[in-house]
């Protein structure tokens, strides 16, 4: 099953993509007089992972604006130099362990929509990294390897940006250097994990200005999706709507007027334009 937010007539609503386009979850409900949450994070959250569409017109995908599945995720952790080249880009030292870090949703923007570069006095090099992001669909914890296929909800795909300058100054400014405004999305499509039978095949694209930044396979990481998800598990609980962003294999240095795409066949692409950055003061009296 493949799920998405998307807005039509004004309103953000849940749906199943389908051949012809996507089928609403209210329509689905009055078809099938079933109480579907309009909520793609209250799907999640519900574990429903079968959604009946025969019999549904879809809305046609000209017609819809996808937008971010939901804009606040429990929590996001990604995971950095999970692939040899990418520590080679950045002349760095894969650690032993998963190098992790957290994101807040205020970085987030909409599938599609503008990074804004921040302004130059803050940082002017940045990379933008299409990743492989995995759905936590269970609360759980210590969750053994072999056992974290059952709590991963679906796979999306999320890019991933990085002031570079930021983080060479320290490396212990990794979160601020990844957590800027609109320095992450995800989706706009996820799609179960029933879909995906084989998660370490998949290839991870980064597309830069219609060409090819870098690809690796999912078996090519460090640490691989199964391995993040009981590891962390260890540390603390993780929760329906989590999302754990796996790593890039080489991040594109961006700048203004530049677009960037990540591209997973079999689960989806989200694409950006690069736009450049300004300070506009607000939220108190100048």
């Amino acid at each position: 099953m493949r799920l998405m937010t998307f807005r039509y007539a004004g309103q953000d609503h849940a749906g199943v993509l389908v051949p012809d386009g996507i089928a609403p979850v209210l329509e689905i409900n009055t078809r099938h007089d079933l109480r579907i949450p309009n909520s793609l994070l209250q799907i999640i959250q519900e574990d429903i992972r079968e959604i009946p569409t025969a019999g549904v017109r879809p809305i046609r995908l000209e017609e819809i604006e996808p937008r971010l599945p939901y804009e606040v995720p429990p929590k996001i952790w990604c995971i950095g130099l999970n692939y040899k080249s990418h520590a080679e880009d950045i002349a760095a030292v894969q650690p032993e362990e998963p190098g992790s870090f957290m994101k807040p949703a205020s970085c987030m923007f909409q599938p599609g929509g503008n990074i804004f570069l921040p302004p130059p006095e803050v940082s002017s090099d940045v990379d933008a990294e299409g990743e492989l992001g995995l759905v936590i669909g269970r609360s759980c914890r210590f969750v053994p390897v072999e056992k974290a296929c059952e709590v991963i909800y679906g796979y999306t795909t999320t890019l991933d940006l990085t002031a570079l300058d930021v983080l060479r100054k320290n490396p212990r400014y990794l979160t601020r250097a990844k957590s800027i405004d609109t320095f992450f999305t995800f989706g706009p499509v996820i799609v179960t994990a029933d879909e995906v039978p084989d998660v370490d095949a998949l290839e991870v694209i980064t597309e830069h200005n219609e060409g090819i930044c870098s690809r690796d396979f999912v078996r090519n990481m460090k640490h691989r999706p199964f391995n993040l998800v009981a590891f962390h598990s260890d540390f603390f609980t993780l929760h329906p709507g989590d999302i754990i962003s796996t790593g890039c294999p080489k991040g594109a240095r961006i700048r203004a007027g530049d677009s960037v795409r990540a591209r997973i066949e079999g689960v989806g692409t989200v694409s950006a334009n690069v736009l450049p950055g300004n300070r506009q003061p607000f939220g108190f009296n100048a």
